[in-house]
């Protein structure tokens, strides 16, 4: 996307006044290597258990009683007068509070939420056809799902998890990136295109840009800021999984993915519009009421947004000699550490998100039942290998196809 830049920087040479919109009146290490060995690391270094750990928090902030999800810190009310809404199938934060219209209270409240790292998983789904008949005759096809497994990266963001340390940095946008800049359309910087950039003005910094926000005159604004994890090969990670799948002999469909939580955070102005456009039975009446085939079209024209602003995550980063260096680990080393576990979980046909208790069964001999009594012990012995049998005949004759 572009360098990392130092958010502190000088004003812009065109001095552009900070009060002021273009157009508006002013007012008031590892080496990179062919092979790797995974690390030596010890069960506590490993990724949290969801139902026990407590919650990763930033530097400097004291934990809330909240569920161990990674989001306590988000959602607790940095501003006072802040109304919190949180999507929950991915994760993105909604602000509404007049006191985020101060260009000061703004920027102290997007570089704090830049603190918290965003969630990226991996993500296994392998789902199969069924094709039904009715007495009528008639035929129906169902989708069922074989397993949906999936590993969250987020403990691997940090060279120090314990403190909280880690290769994360703010950016504002390039010149020469096309985003929403106070519009509704993506558009580049003025002077500026794909290559070049006339006049070689320096990009706006954190601070201009909430000075910008705040100094708009639109009736509906938002102000967003996107986390995410850089550096990592997605590509590599996704080929070895599905290698992985396609060795148990899976003849289902495999999808595999990287999917990002908690990477969208916007603060809106302080309106009633606003204040409905993020109720959940409010959102549900346009949709059954078909109003939102008038109500969308409106608010995407009346809505001025500024998505200007980037915390980058590392996973790697290019070292002063050319090669790569990791934060903690490399892709190679995570796959050789959770690729039994993802193996297993997928031959058990699971649907959940692996954590540490999942490594340790994958590295520990299965657990045998002895209850004293020799016919229960017998019986179990027998179910056991059983299931066992039925996984290597899935292995050989294949699982998992449309019928």
């Amino acid at each position: 996307m572009g360098k990392p830049s130092n958010l502190e920087g000088g004003k812009a040479a065109d001095a552009v006044s900070l009060h002021t919109n273009p157009g508006e009146s002013s007012r008031e290490n590892y080496r990179d290597a062919k092979i790797l060995d995974t690390p030596d690391l010890a069960i506590d270094d490993l990724p949290p258990d969801y139902t026990e750990s407590a919650p990763m928090l930033p530097p400097d902030i004291a934990p809330t009683p909240a569920p161990s999800t990674g989001r306590a810190v988000a959602q607790q009310p940095y501003v006072e007068d802040a109304t919190f809404y949180e999507d929950k199938n991915t994760g993105a934060h909604y602000w509404l509070a007049r006191s985020l219209e101060n260009p000061k209270e703004l920027e102290r409240h997007i570089r704090h939420l830049a603190t918290i790292a965003p969630r990226p998983f991996i993500k296994l789904v392998g789902t199969h056809t069924e094709t039904t008949r009715d007495s009528k005759g008639k035929t129906e096809k169902n989708t069922v799902t074989d397993f949906d497994v999936s590993v969250e990266l987020t403990p691997y963001l940090y060279s120090d998890a314990q403190y909280h340390k880690s290769w994360s940095y703010l950016r504002t946008v390039d010149n020469g990136e096309k985003t929403r800049r106070g519009t509704i359309l993506r558009k580049r910087a003025p002077g500026s295109n794909q290559h070049i950039e006339v006049g070689g003005d320096p990009k706006p910094t954190l601070q201009e840009w909430c000075h910008r926000y705040a100094a708009s005159h639109a009736g509906l604004k938002v102000f967003a800021l996107s986390r995410r994890m850089v550096g990592f090969d997605e590509e590599r990670v996704k080929h070895k999984l599905r290698q992985l799948v396609n060795e148990t002999n899976y003849r289902g469909h495999l999808k595999v993915e990287l999917v990002t939580k908690d990477s969208l955070v916007e603060c809106y102005n302080d309106t009633k519009i606003n204040h409905w456009r993020l109720t959940a039975w409010i959102q549900m009446l346009c949709i059954f009421t078909l109003m939102f085939i008038f109500t969308w079209p409106y608010l995407w024209l009346r809505t001025k947004r500024w998505e200007v602003v980037v915390a980058e995550w590392p996973f790697s980063r290019m070292a002063e000699g050319g090669g790569k260096e990791y934060v903690s680990i490399s892709e190679d080393q995570w796959y050789n550490m959770w690729g039994r576990a993802i193996c297993k979980a997928v031959l058990e046909k699971r649907q959940k998100v692996l954590d540490q208790s999942d490594l340790r069964r994958a590295e520990e001999p299965e657990p045998t039942f002895e209850t004293g009594n020799s016919t229960v012990d017998g019986a179990l012995g027998l179910f056991r290998v059983g299931i066992n049998a039925m996984n290597e005949v899935n292995r050989h004759l294949g699982w998992g196809g449309d019928c």
